[in-house]
């Protein structure tokens, strides 16, 4: 087995010495999968590293032991750990456009994982090298070994990781979001591979990730960590059915779906505590709705229960447990029931959009053709309700929003109509123009790219109103600024800060606050929660339905994920190939899909496994 003891390890901030991971204990068998879950900062990849040896330079094992069957591994020589890293512990990074070497040919980079693992060399290693891009299902492996991986789409490039992990034949595997980057369809298709796989050759499968429905699906196991500390181990079976700490209840409670429309998510207030401290008792209590005394002014165990092998860091399962009442309660985190929908006429109505990109070749960069990204596309966004815009990458959802928005002028050529209260916004100029952008904002994918780095908070929420609301007086711009800030959940003394001293959340609720500065009717949300914790999901999908209900704004709401789109959409347009393949109200293409694709898309959606 892969055994893991009372590691430490400890990273050298400007903040002082941050204690990333303190105290684990896990076991991998040989054919078990076992799942490492929870929210960004708790330890997960710091813990892959770890196993790997490959913490960064400011990185420290400070106590603990990590044993590959008997061996020692923090024991050995750099010279010897190259044996283990690959040969007995493979890893799949999150990211395989940064994990595979742009320079170098995929065949190239599979051989000299298998010459330094295995005996073969040469044509047996290449033959070798490309039985296994067949094996995990790399068309016309023969041809492609000897492509560069910018030639290779994301799913085939997280292929060809697996691959190369397999191929030197590791006892055990460290996946570190494995499908995090792909697309619904890609990701049922590489989860079914690691599944076959595991099966075929006997591996033990340390699965990192903060999607519970991938885990309930694939793990044996499932350890819960928080702050740098394992606070729940189980069973899938049993975490999933009868979970026991208040955080994994409350993690389970704010997963979107449909049966939920009705009501706001359990989003879990606050954020994992900064690591630099000395904890003086539960890490988890200043969240917690269950949290009493002795939570605060005493640190857990992690007490095992019965002969199974569960065990929970909580002072409720404690063996001198707290009242029986508070264990039986399950937290209602800012669980309310949500304003009723509103309806109404057309905002937006999007007629024929095509956007076309030109191609250049040569020394002079002539366009020598055009490259068709949105193709006829035809939608309508209501007053006060939700338009989701869902398919695969590629498909043109972006490009929709962003050419609606105004942002692709002068580099695509854009067809058709986008009609806002009439007007097409692709004919408007100058004044005009400037008034319309008043009335259509967006939210970017990624916060902290589209936030100055530069700028404080309240220079950020500023700058919109004094391009475009130049009526308005600085002192009415600061108290729009600080009614924002209420209205998203910052405290004043953020606006203050800088956007890298907040967490992805934080960040997000300041991208929200920016485009609601100028009063806009229509938002276009562009993959707004795919990099967030599942907590913070809750409070961003909770905080736009709130502004809705409110302020009676519209979301043209592009996204790939299933859950958010059940949760949050009034009517949904699916998209492939730069085309709207199906169009309705939510229960209608979500519930009784007429195209084979549609279909196909949420039939790839992982679900939670629900046990009896």
């Amino acid at each position: 087995m892969l055994e893991v003891t009372e590691l430490k390890v400890e990273l050298d901030a400007e903040s002082g010495i941050v204690k990333a991971i303190d105290g684990m204990n896990l076991t991998l068998q040989r054919g078990e999968t076992f799942a490492l879950v929870g929210e960004s900062g708790c330890g997960k990849s710091m813990t892959a590293l770890a196993l790997m040896r490959l913490l960064p330079e400011n990185g420290h094992i400070v106590a603990g032991e990590i044993r590959v069957d008997t061996q020692d591994v923090l024991a050995l020589p750099e010279t010897e750990m190259r044996s283990i890293r690959g040969g007995r512990i493979g890893m799949i990074f999150q990211e395989p456009s940064t994990s595979l070497n742009p320079v170098m040919r995929i065949g190239d980079q599979m051989r000299e994982a298998i010459e330094t693992h295995t005996e073969l060399r040469g044509e047996a290693a290449r033959a070798k090298a490309i039985d296994w891009l067949r094996k995990v299902g790399i068309p016309e492996p023969e041809r492609r070994i000897d492509d560069y991986p910018f030639r290779m789409s994301g799913g085939q490039k997280q292929r060809v990781m697996i691959a190369m992990t397999l191929a030197a034949e590791p006892d055990y595997i460290v996946a570190d979001e494995p499908t995090t980057a792909l697309d619904v369809t890609i990701q049922a298709q590489v989860l079914d591979l690691l599944k076959q796989l595991q099966a075929e050759h006997g591996l033990g499968l340390l699965l990192i990730t903060h999607d519970l429905a991938v885990v309930s699906g694939m793990a044996h196991r499932v350890a819960l960590m928080y702050a740098g500390q394992i606070i729940e181990v189980a069973s899938a079976k049993e975490f999933f059915s009868a979970p026991k700490h208040p955080y994994a209840k409350a993690l389970l409670k704010a997963l979107p779906d449909a049966a939920r429309r009705s009501e706001m998510l359990a989003a879990i207030p606050g954020t994992v505590p900064p690591l630099t401290q000395t904890f003086t008792g539960c890490r988890f209590a200043p969240r917690c709705e269950q949290a009493q005394s002795q939570c605060q002014n005493n640190v857990p165990e992690l007490w095992v229960q019965g002969t199974t092998g569960r065990a929970v860091r909580c002072w409720l399962h404690a063996p001198q447990a707290l009242p029986a009442k508070a264990v039986d309660s399950v937290p209602n985190i800012q669980n309310i029931k949500a304003t009723p929908e509103r309806s109404s006429q057309a905002l937006l109505q999007v007629q024929n959009l095509s956007v076309r990109f030109p191609i250049k070749k040569g020394l002079l960069h002539r366009t020598v053709g055009h490259f068709n990204a949105v193709d006829g596309v035809s939608f309508d966004v209501p007053a006060g309700r939700t338009l989701a815009l869902v398919g695969e990458s590629g498909c043109g959802k972006t490009t929709s929003g962003k050419a609606i928005v105004q942002l692709l002028r002068g580099q695509a050529n854009i067809g058709g109509q986008a009609l806002l209260g009439g007007r097409n916004l692709f004919d408007m100029t100058g004044a005009e123009l400037l008034a319309a952008r008043r009335q259509i904002q967006i939210i970017f994918q990624d916060p902290f790219a589209s936030l100055n780095p530069r700028m404080r908070v309240a220079e950020v929420l500023e700058e919109g109103m004094a391009a475009l609301l130049p009526d308005v007086d600085a002192s009415g711009r600061r108290q729009r600024i600080e009614q924002l800030a209420d209205q998203v959940g910052l405290r004043l003394d953020a606006l203050d800060r800088y956007p890298h001293e907040f967490s992805g959340g934080q960040r997000q609720r300041i991208a929200i606050a920016r485009a609601l500065a100028v009063n806009p009717k229509l938002i276009v949300c562009d993959e707004p929660t795919s990099a967030l914790d599942v907590s913070v999901q809750a409070q961003i999908l909770n905080l736009l339905r709130d502004l809705q209900s409110e302020l009676g704004v519209s979301y043209l709401f592009i996204t790939h994920n299933i859950g958010v789109v059940e949760y949050i959409a009034h009517d949904v347009a699916v998209m492939r190939a730069g085309k709207v393949v199906e169009q309705g109200t939510s229960e209608q293409v979500l519930g009784s899909p007429r195209e084979d694709y549609t279909r196909k898309l949420i039939a790839s959606v992982p679900r939670l496994v629900t046990y009896a």
